[in-house]
């Protein structure tokens, strides 16, 4: 019987992953088959283009695993993980960062402030046109002049 040679057992899942490496500027897909905190074993179709030292990003997990290559056969990988960031690359945008909800928020509050000045000036228009007349024009007043 071969005894395991890692420091802490593998457990076998079907998770999928995106290696990102050229600072970011390359991704690939890959499944990862086999996974620990040490470690992982991936499955991806391009094993040649693969460089030493990359990120691997598992959405279903959250994390991006700073990951070294170790070994290389046929469409497999195993690498072994240098350290773990609990970001995601590739995040949905958060609501409150939404460019169309920035806009909208925008817009409302510079039509607020169009509608306070507005009153205003129809409260001051109120005033001053009551204070010369003695009896306000409103919509309904005739002047006489139509009167026969």
């Amino acid at each position: 019987m071969i005894s395991e040679k890692r420091q802490e057992p593998r457990k076998r899942t079907f998770l999928k992953g995106r290696i990102h490496f050229n600072k970011g500027a390359s991704s690939m897909d890959c499944l990862v088959r086999d996974f620990s905190e040490m470690g992982a074993r991936l499955e991806l179709s391009e094993t040649n283009t693969l460089p030493e030292t990359f990120d691997l990003y598992i959405p279903q997990k959250e994390i991006t695993l700073r990951s070294n290559l170790r070994w290389r056969r046929g469409d497999a990988v195993g690498v072994a993980f240098a350290e773990v960031q609990k970001a995601a690359p590739e995040p949905s945008p958060a609501p409150s960062t939404d460019p169309s909800l920035a806009v909208l928020l925008r817009r409302i509050a510079e039509l607020e402030a169009e509608n306070a000045g507005l009153r205003a000036v129809i409260a001051s228009m109120g005033s001053s046109m009551g204070a010369g007349t003695g009896a306000g024009m409103g919509v309904g007043s005739t002047n006489g002049a139509r009167h026969a």
